[in-house]
This record gives C-alpha cells, structure tokens and sequence, in this order.
C-alpha cells in the first residue's frame, strides 16, 4: 500500500497516516466504551478508554498497516466478570469495534456524497480530502470483514464463543492455542474469497450512495 501511495503522489501518504490513526483508535475506543458501559473499568484503569490513537497502537501492527495495508491495534483489555451482562457482554464488547467500522465508513461516505466528490479510485483524484475519504472506506471495511472472522484473536471468535457455550470449553480451549496458526491459514489460503467479499462490500457501498 505505502508503495502504491508513493507511487501516485508521496503527498497521499499524509491522508493514509490519519485514516489509520483514526480508524485504530476509533476501533479499540469503541471496545473500551462497551466494556465501560457494561460496568467493566479494566480499559479505563489502563487509559485506554481515550481517543487518543497513541493509546491504542500496536507499532508492528501499525507498521504493517502503513506498508501493506494490514495491520492491528493494541488489543482492548477487558474483565468478562465484570460485565453487566454475562452470557453476551464479552461479544457485545468484540463486535463495538467493526460496529464502529461500519459507522466511520457511513460518515466518509455522507461526507463524500454531500461534497460532490465523484471518484471512487483515489489514484485518480488530486484532492487530499477526497483521498482521505476513500482511504477511509477502503480501510474500515477491511477492518469490519477481517475482524468478524471467527478465529482468534479477531474480535469474531468473542461471537463464537458465545454461541459454542460453556459446554465447549475444550474446543475454545483449542482455538485460543492454535488461533493464530489458524489464522494464518485463512489469511493465506483465503486471500481470494476475503478480497471478493472486501470489494463486494465496497461497491455495494457505492451503490447505495449512488456513487458509482
């Protein structure tokens, strides 16, 4: 992605640098404010209940992101004891994150329509706002669909393990071990299906909107 950037305009990678500072803290505040408001003041005792992005970045993760496009925040810290509710509130707190994906990438959208911004590809375009916008979409959609993959330590294996129960606690078990193992397989092996539904997504954005 960095050599994508430079290879447009150099000047682009100042939109990139900001949509994922903002698109990390946003995510990783978002866990903290569900765990905060379930009764759970573990994020905030850490200073994580901010929207400082400085709070929430991982520096290899952010690195990556800033390379290649993918990447990963410092994960939110959170007491399932001490949530309010004790059957749901551990997922309640894992889906906040994409949820606000979703919702950073409907603000980028209304702004672009309302400002008459017209491409879709932000190699194409000169404008520094435009290209934040599209940079922001791009970004947050990725973070939504990758991180609803229910494999740990995405926040879809909190989903998951709600609905397996107490009863298979042997098969989480396992999965909290080979998580990452079984992640990278995925992302490997499932390169294609995770691109299509990437961009599916996108243009059915755009469509909405009457973008495209």
């Amino acid at each position: 992605m960095l050599f994508a950037i430079f290879g447009v305009d150099p000047l682009f990678i100042v939109p990139w640098i900001v949509t994922i500072l903002l698109s990390i803290g946003v995510h990783e505040f978002a866990h903290a404010l569900a765990g905060y408001w379930q009764g759970d003041d573990t994020a905030q005792r850490q200073g994580r209940l901010t929207l400082n992005p400085i709070a929430h970045v991982d520096w290899l993760g952010l690195m990556l992101l800033l390379v290649i496009g993918f990447g990963w925040g410092k994960p939110t810290p959170f007491n399932p004891y001490n949530l309010k509710y004790k059957k749901w509130g551990s997922a309640l707190v894992s889906v906040a994150g994409p949820i606000s994906n979703v919702i950073m990438v409907l603000v980028a959208l209304i702004v672009f329509k309302v400002l008459g911004f017209i491409h879709i590809d932000w190699s194409l375009s000169t404008n520094l706002l435009e290209v934040f916008l599209l940079f922001m979409v791009q970004l947050n959609v990725v973070l939504f669909v990758f991180n609803l993959i229910p494999v740990p330590p995405l926040d879809g294996s909190k989903v998951l393990y709600t609905f397996l129960g107490y009863k298979r606690q042997a098969l989480i078990q396992m999965l909290e071990t080979q998580g990452p193992w079984l992640l990278l397989i995925v992302i490997i092996f499932g390169q294609g299906i995770l691109s299509w539904i990437i961009s599916f997504v996108m243009t059915l954005l755009y469509a909405l909107f009457g973008i495209i």
